[in-house]
């Protein structure tokens, strides 16, 4: 389960740039999650509001934003969605996802990242 380390990444940012800042509370923290981080967004929360308490973002709303993933095909050069089966399996592997079009294995161009968008802060 990799959303408490990857959480635990997001609140030490966030901690950081607010003491940069000298703020008195963190209000709002919106991030953006690619479906293919396989990042449960009610595991995100969880850890979320562990890691947030006695800190000057506990109670804070935090906003998921999940992007979808792309892939590109090198066989037919198809790029965009697909779809694929939730297994229990890819949140420890990257699965192989096959074209949609044609059924070539695919390399992904998006929907790898996860990062922080926008925070507000009381100052």
């Amino acid at each position: 389960m990799h959303e408490g380390t990857i959480t635990s990444q997001i609140v030490e940012n966030v901690l950081r740039e607010a003491q940069k800042r000298n703020a008195k509370r963190v209000l709002e923290v919106r991030i953006e999650i690619g479906k293919l981080m396989f990042l449960n967004p009610e595991q995100v929360r969880f850890w979320y509001e562990m890691l947030t308490k006695d800190t000057v973002l506990e109670g804070s709303k935090l906003v998921i934003e999940e992007k979808e993933g792309v892939v590109r095909c090198p066989e037919c050069g198809y790029e965009g969605g697909f779809d694929y089966v939730d297994d229990p399996a890819f949140h420890t592997l990257t699965p192989t996802l096959n074209c949609p079009k044609c059924g070539g294995i695919v390399e992904i161009v998006g929907g790898r990242d996860c990062f922080i968008k926008r925070v507000k802060m009381l100052i």
